[in-house]
């Protein structure tokens, strides 16, 4: 049997963000982008077999906006991970303890997973998150407080984190 899909593209103050869920639970979001187009797009080929729902996704839309506008929010949603390693799984969990305004480092995620010594690995699990915002990967950062990589850049990286009032170099 083939799953569900729903989705939806709405429009914050910095751009347009895109929503792909299951009845599982969030499959992905995108970072906000500067067409309806190109966040659709980001949500990849389920697209094509989901269904347009903003309805299902009207609390989070709100939650989304007032985050954007600099509000603190939680995002305690469900997530379908389905397609995700057990590692990375483990990884974006771990990632989700970040309280918002506050960053850690990739070996404290390590540590938190109990495999401190796989801090890169750690890196690049975070580098595939298909949720970004709601696994706030953004506020990872490298030991010596140096702000690592980022799947959506590091501008964008920065621009997370002093929207959440941590200020990054």
């Amino acid at each position: 049997m083939t799953q569900k899909l729903f989705y939806t593209v709405f429009n914050t103050t910095v751009g347009w963000v895109g929503l792909l869920g299951s009845n599982t639970g969030l499959l992905r979001t995108t970072l906000p982008q500067s067409s309806e187009q190109e966040a659709g797009l980001l949500l990849g080929d389920s697209l094509d077999r989901a269904a347009l729902s903003p309805q299902r996704f009207e609390d989070l839309i709100r939650r989304f906006r007032a985050y954007f506008d600099g509000r603190k929010v939680d995002f305690p949603d469900r997530l379908d991970l389905s397609v995700a390693t057990s590692f990375q799984r483990r990884v974006w969990q771990a990632a989700r303890l970040i309280p918002c305004g506050e960053t850690r480092s990739y070996g404290w995620v390590a540590g938190q997973i109990g495999q401190p010594e796989a801090v890169r690995a750690v890196g690049q699990a975070l580098g595939r998150n298909p949720l970004p915002v709601i696994v706030p990967c953004h506020r990872v950062l490298m030991a010596d407080g140096g702000l690592g990589g980022f799947s959506g850049g590091i501008e964008t990286k920065k621009f997370l984190l002093s929207l959440e009032g941590v200020t990054a170099e």
